[in-house]
């Protein structure tokens, strides 16, 4: 069984520094299983995902410590060594590597600094591993993109198009004004897209084919 007096310990040490780590622990989704928790981790800086917080499912096996924690990125993130499709990790302490002297802490911290220095020989997903070693400007112009679209919450954005929406029936001027702002959008999102080592014909048609959701085009690009 699961050392729970060991991972109530580990849970307090690692929130007491968790502004200065960057690394903090909670049970998943305000649960009460002291199994099933979400690590969060702050993106490091110099690096694509500086300013991002990018979580992790942490599930623990009944013969914890004595076997590695099950952690698998939540946040979409684009990483030699992260699935961009599940997030799943590879990282050797994670696996064979595993000792009972290490904790989550030591874990995440080793996350962490996996997000800062790729191991692209060693890879989880080869697209982007090939694109790490093949075009690195590209690869990190990816990954920056995916810290801004998947790992920061941005509200301001969608409470102002709630705004102009709900004044949209209040003026002509305004429709034709968001149709043209549109049009923009639209025109931006193909470059970013394209910029990204994507050909044109293949953004547009999944742009088209999800309704113009970024987010949704670009993981329908990725997977082929």
């Amino acid at each position: 069984m699961v050392d729970v007096s060991r991972v109530q310990k580990e849970l307090t040490e690692c929130n007491r520094d968790s502004d200065i780590s960057g690394v903090s622990i909670a049970l998943h989704d305000g649960g009460s299983s002291i199994t099933h928790l979400t690590g969060t981790i702050a993106g490091p800086r110099d690096s694509p995902y500086e300013g991002g917080t990018f979580r992790i499912d942490i599930r623990l096996p009944g013969g914890y410590p004595f076997e590695p924690p099950k952690m698998q990125f939540i946040t979409k993130v684009w990483h030699p060594n992260i699935s961009s499709q599940n997030g799943a990790i590879c990282l050797d302490i994670l696996k064979d590597q595993w000792s009972p002297a290490l904790t989550l802490k030591t874990a995440l911290l080793s996350l962490q600094a996996l997000l800062s220095a790729p191991a692209p020989d060693d890879p989880q997903d080869a697209v982007v591993a090939q694109q790490y070693l093949r075009d690195k400007a590209t690869f990190v112009s990816t990954a920056r993109y995916w810290t801004e679209a998947f790992a920061k919450s941005d509200s301001t954005g969608m409470e102002e198009k709630v705004r102009l929406s709900s004044c949209i029936s209040c003026t002509g001027e305004l429709s034709i004004w968001m149709n043209l702002s549109n049009i923009l959008s639209v025109r931006v999102q193909v470059q970013k897209l394209v910029e990204m080592g994507f050909p044109e014909d293949m953004v547009r048609s999944a742009l088209m084919s999800v309704n113009g959701d970024e987010n949704m085009a670009l993981e329908k690009l990725c997977s082929g």
